[in-house]
């Protein structure tokens, strides 16, 4: 498990900061999405964004699985 945390936290690679960054953003999307005054369309359109943003954190992470920790 300390291998995989390795590897995943390598603040050295840019691909480890896009994923930080997005996995914020789509938080913070997410939070937006929730707030009453906003119209059901403009809702979905930013769960839509936080979707996305959460996928693409996710591919950042599985390359820095995939590379080894330097």
């Amino acid at each position: 498990m300390s291998e995989l945390i390795g590897r995943l936290i390598q603040p050295r690679q840019p691909a480890f900061w896009f994923m930080v960054v997005l996995n914020a953003l789509s938080m913070v999307l997410a939070w937006l999405a929730q707030k009453p005054e906003l119209t059901l369309t403009v809702s979905l359109l930013i769960a839509a964004f936080a979707l996305g943003n959460a996928a693409l954190g996710a591919f950042f992470a599985w390359q820095l699985i995939r590379r080894p920790a330097k």
